[in-house]
């Protein structure tokens, strides 16, 4: 999040005296005269740290507004505890800390004494949001204090995505508790990066003299060197050739990456006014920046009241009536104070189990770390002969199935596998009789919903297209992406609707889509540029390629992870395998000789 001029926390010592005192027991309905109090000053904040995010906040239906406001409010405090520059960065740091720490508190108490976070807890309880995805966020505001430096792009996206889409995301979620999801389509998924990047880049622009004012100057490295004298010219606070250059490039960058029309494809109207007038704002944000010359390093600059009214008045027309139009889900009494299942900022593993033990009390090998594959990958082959070789219809087949999965997540916990890929379904498989597809992608929803790896130390992901999936399915797997994302024990990539060339295809249309927009050079590109295009960038490449059912063939499987994978194939259908075949394949693994390339040792 980024600080503007204005002082949140100076509205906040205002308002605490007159809170304090009051009862902390309210009704149900939330009529407590503290709570109405605490939801008027984040709306005050909101609107007068960051007034365009409180104009797209006014677009919400009135339902979400409140929400909205202490969302926003939070992270302004937040700000503003980081940015006190009268303050040594140790104790700005400790006090962000402590707030942080604060807010937990208050979340397993249902309320607060400190306003912001009273109506930030009310705001998480009776929306049921789970604020455990603001950790990370909170702590990126905590490392502000001592100032930052990016070598690069990657760097400095890297720290866009730590500070900013986790608030983004609750106000996301906001959206999808009240009935109008604010649904990306994965294939838009890259777009909303960049559009998060633009939104990011335009405020760093705006607030350059403030930050420059300060000692920061927040932007990459890479972005500065292109423009020799810029850097040197900024942090004496001189306006020159190269520095009116480098401002001239940033603002058309920002404006190419605020401009994505396509990301709200499929959204609901109110939520896609909301989005693109953002857009619109960013842009005209922009414009001002390129129009401040030399004074952009002394104040902000602002569009004028003309040029947002033209963007404001018809959005405020077109988004009254889409909400008119929407049936949205309000909330009841709010719930109780925050149980262990409840939204809070701690680390969820405190509530993991380990994984059960084998039935024949079987106990993982001890393979050297040196030996151990990183990364094993699963063609699980032979549900439907299976069921044929026992007379049953082939759908019984996959149902079996279903336990030698979790008996793999099992395994790979117990032998401390980092990364486990299964082919759940692919997207050839649609050629098969309905009734067989339909148990299939039954079988993996149920999983998602009650299946008994949820409450393990499993980050889950989701690899393949939307395209012909159930949306409940859809929904399904990015909530379960969403719920384990900060998981650190073994990431299980689930492959559902995926084909290896049709990964690649899409990569390479995605490649082709940057060089036309300018974003890299086509006679420049290489592997590394390749693979940060594919749907998991930071996804290992395979070691172990494992096939059950008799079959010796790859089928379209992780082509570009597995180039280099050892191959093991198997004679067993997978509802004969168990944990025990895992290992057994590690243990093969261990044992063979890999050379890259390179001669025999």
């Amino acid at each position: 999040m980024r600080a503007t001029t204005h002082s949140a926390t100076a509205d906040l010592d205002a308002a605490v005296p007159a809170l304090r005192g009051r009862p902390t027991h309210r009704p149900p309905t939330g009529e407590d005269p503290s709570l109405r109090a605490a939801y008027r000053l984040c709306r005050r904040i909101a609107r007068q740290h960051d007034p365009g995010i409180y104009v797209l906040i006014q677009l919400m239906p009135a339902v979400l507004r409140p929400a909205g406001w202490a969302l926003w409010a939070a992270a302004s405090v937040l700000d503003d505890l980081a940015d006190q520059q009268d303050v040594e960065p140790a104790e700005r740091a400790a006090r962000v800390d402590a707030w942080t720490r604060a807010l937990q508190r208050d979340l397993a108490a249902g309320t607060s004494g400190d306003p912001v976070r009273h109506a930030l807890v009310d705001t998480a309880l009776r929306w049921r949001l789970d604020l455990s995805g603001l950790r990370g966020a909170m702590n990126s505001t905590r490392d502000d204090t001592r100032g930052r430096h990016f070598a690069d792009w990657a760097a400095w996206r890297s720290w866009c995505g730590e500070g900013i889409v986790p608030w983004v995301d609750q106000v996301r979620h906001l959206f999808e508790r009240a009935g109008a999801p604010m649904t990306l389509r994965l294939d838009r998924q890259r777009d909303y990066q960049w559009f998060i990047d633009g939104a990011q880049l335009t405020d760093v622009l705006t607030d350059l003299g403030a930050d420059l004012a300060r000692g920061d100057l927040l932007l990459p490295q890479e972005a500065l060197d292109a423009f020799p004298g810029a850097e040197d010219a900024l942090r004496q606070g001189n306006w020159s050739t190269a520095t009116a250059a480098l401002i001239r490039e940033l603002t058309a960058l920002a404006r190419q990456w605020v401009t994505r029309p396509a990301m709200t494809t499929g959204m609901h109207p109110g939520a896609a006014i909301v989005l693109d007038t953002a857009a619109c704002l960013m842009r005209a944000q922009l414009d001002a920046v390129d129009a401040a010359g030399h004074s952009l390093l002394r104040h902000a600059p602002r569009p004028s009241l003309a040029v947002r009214t033209r963007i404001l008045a018809p959005a405020r027309i077109r988004s009254k009536l889409a909400w008119s139009l929407t049936h949205l889900t309000v909330p009841g009494p709010r719930r109780p104070a925050v149980t262990v299942s409840g939204p809070s900022l701690e680390a969820e593993s405190t509530t993991l189990r380990p994984p059960p033990r084998h039935p024949a009390g079987a106990r993982p090998p001890q393979i050297a770390a040196d030996r151990m594959p990183a990364h094993v990958a699963v063609i699980m082959d032979g549900n439907g002969r299976w069921a044929e070789q026992r007379g049953l219809p082939r759908p019984e087949g996959h149902r079996a199935g279903t336990a030698a999965v979790h008996e793999m997540v099992y395994g790979a916990l117990e032998i401390g596998l980092r990364h486990l890929t299964v082919y759940a379904f692919s997207t050839e498989n649609w050629k098969r009789d309905t009734e067989e597809i339909t148990a299939i992608l039954e079988a993996i929803r149920r999983g998602l919903d009650d299946g008994p790896i949820r409450d393990l130390d499993v980050r889950q992901r989701w690899l393949g297209h939307p395209g012909q999936l159930p949306e409940e399915l859809v929904q399904a797997l990015l909530r379960e992406e969403h719920r384990t994302r900060n998981r650190t024990g073994l990431t299980l990539t689930v492959c559902i609707n995926y084909g290896g060339r049709d990964e690649i295809t899409r990569t390479a249309a995605a490649l082709a889509q940057a060089a036309h927009a300018g974003d890299m050079d086509p006679h420049l590109i290489g592997e590394d540029d390749f693979a940060r295009h594919l749907p998991h960038p930071d996804m290992p490449d395979v070691d172990l390629l494992w096939r059950t059912g008799n079959e010796q063939r790859t089928s379209n499987f992780l082509p570009w992870h597995s180039t280099y994978a050892e191959l093991y194939f198997t004679p067993d259908y997978w509802p004969d395998v168990d944990r025990r075949d895992l290992w057994q394949a590690i243990t093969e693994y261990s044992r063979r000789q890999r050379r890259h390339g390179g001669a025999a040792q």
